[in-house]
């Protein structure tokens, strides 16, 4: 099958893995054992990912067998790997050398985070994967954000930039929130608005400020590792909630519920990663009376909402942040780097996130909040937005079709910027193999609170078009079927 004249002739797929050279002066395992080393340094290899059986390796780096048992048992004597009797060889779990005392005792956390950004928010020397996170460079509009940085400037005199911002944020951006907020349907003043760096700075802020070590915490599940994880490390208990097409399952939010009184829900009402779902009103309703019932706060995550329509139902808006507390930001849809987020809540708990962000980092950038004001009150964000949403909608269409005629299907409706896929194979495994085809996915136990093999991975809609992909996944879940 040709490829369309539209595509590249070259395209990070096609940077394969070079094969075990014989005459590299070293001995086949030696190299192959460096191989597999240089992938557990840089967190490719996850600590207790599963290495491939020896039959799966030998064949897929064309070596005997016997030469794979040299390579393993030369990892297992660095410490790297450890075998497993009838299981196979795992990646190391590394232990500090000295334990640190804490308030309660934390599990280990659920998934490497650094693992999971550098496989899902850069392929290979850089190029896109079909598991990344953000929009593609191409997608972004390079030139408004220098307008907008250096109109935030202002003439070289001005001593803005030389002082530090106000600790509750930039107060023109506030107000510029304040108005975002509004045609959102949620009520907000700028006093009820704290900046952060990121929306992920923001959920650590309320996380910070309202949890102690050995808490309760409902998550969803699937959702997001790094959010998992950080939370685990903190010493929190994760108590997970099944999530569906329409929201969390309300049976199961009022079980844990009456079973563990938690403090706090992080959910995601809006394109939920990695399913794409948002919230219906129905489910919306239950879960507000779950938590006026059983005095529970809820932080609403709305990282994508620059991808969903204004009138999405969002927990907030019904709520009018009596029990609610909503989190979003901007790196999503201007640059990862602009890392701009905020948090909107009643005015005594803003006040509380103040002191938290003082204590962490000060203050926050002015001068780039300032340019995000400037985006937002100009409408250029808004129609940056626009264009980004007519070319995901096309993406969209493209990758679902390529889906489906390699074979699989999505576990929930696409939406949004990411698709939940079902390959009918172990996609941890499969994504060991797809690595030495370079290419990086993101498999689906990565978005559990306990990992556990699963035959689902998260697509990004906008880099997973190239149907050369779609014929190697396909080939490579076909092995050992």
């Amino acid at each position: 099958m040709s490829l369309p004249a539209s595509e590249p002739e070259t395209s990070p797929l096609d940077a394969r893995v070079p094969a075990l050279a014989r005459a590299a002066g070293a001995t086949l395992a030696e190299q192959l054992a460096q191989r597999l080393a240089e992938r557990i340094e840089q967190r490719l290899l996850a600590p207790g990912a599963r290495l491939p059986s020896v039959r799966d390796c030998a064949r897929r780096q064309q070596v005997s067998p016997s030469t794979v048992v040299a390579a393993y048992d030369l990892l297992q004597a660095q410490g790297l790997v450890e075998a497993q009797p009838q299981r196979g060889f795992f990646v190391r779990t590394r232990r500090p050398l000295q334990a640190r005392p804490a308030a309660a005792p934390a599990a280990p956390a659920p998934v490497d985070a650094t693992a999971l950004i550098r496989s899902m928010f850069q392929g290979r020397d850089g190029a896109p994967s079909p598991g990344m996170g953000t929009l593609p460079e191409d997608w972004l509009d390079a030139a408004l954000l220098q307008r907008a940085l250096r109109r935030a400037m202002g003439p070289a005199s001005s001593p803005a930039g030389l002082r530090y911002g106000d600790p509750a944020g930039s107060p023109v951006l506030r107000e510029s929130l304040s108005r975002r907020l509004a045609d959102l349907g949620i009520g907000a003043t700028p006093a009820q608005v704290v900046t952060t760096v990121g929306a992920t700075h923001a959920l650590d802020i309320v996380s910070r400020t309202l949890l102690q070590p050995g808490d309760a915490v409902l998550v969803d599940e699937p959702g997001w590792a790094v959010e998992f994880a950080r939370l685990t490390r903190a010493g929190m208990r994760l108590l997970p909630v099944p999530r569906g097409d329409d929201g969390p399952d309300p049976a199961v939010l009022e079980a844990l519920l009456r079973a563990h009184r938690p403090r706090l829900y992080m959910t995601v009402s809006v394109l939920h990663n990695p399913t794409g779902g948002s919230l219906s009103p129905a489910v919306a309703h239950q879960v507000l009376r779950l938590a006026e019932a059983h005095d529970l706060i809820i932080v609403e995550d709305d990282t994508y909402a620059w991808l969903a329509p204004p009138w999405a139902t969002r927990l907030a808006q019904l709520d009018g942040l009596q029990r609610t507390i909503y989190v979003s930001g901007f790196s999503k849809i201007l640059a990862p780097q602009w890392r701009v987020g905020y948090v909107a809540a009643a005015p005594a708990l803003a006040q509380r996130f103040i002191d938290t962000k003082l204590l962490g980092t000060l203050t926050t950038p002015q001068l780039l909040e300032d340019a995000v004001a400037l985006c937002l009150d100009q409408g250029a964000l808004r129609r940056h937005a626009e264009r980004v949403i007519t070319r995901l909608d096309a993406a969209r269409a493209r990758t679902v079709r390529l889906v489906r005629e390699a074979g699989l299907r999505f576990a929930s409706p696409p939406q949004g910027l990411f698709g939940w896929v079902d390959v009918g194979v172990d996609t941890d495994r499969l994504a060991q193999r797809l690595l030495d085809e370079g290419c990086l996915i993101a498999p689906g136990s990565l978005f559990h609170a306990r990992p556990r093999p699963t035959t689902l991975m998260r697509v990004n809609f906008a880099a997973g078009q190239d149907p050369r992909f779609w014929r190697r996944l396909r080939a490579a879940a076909s092995v050992g079927k």
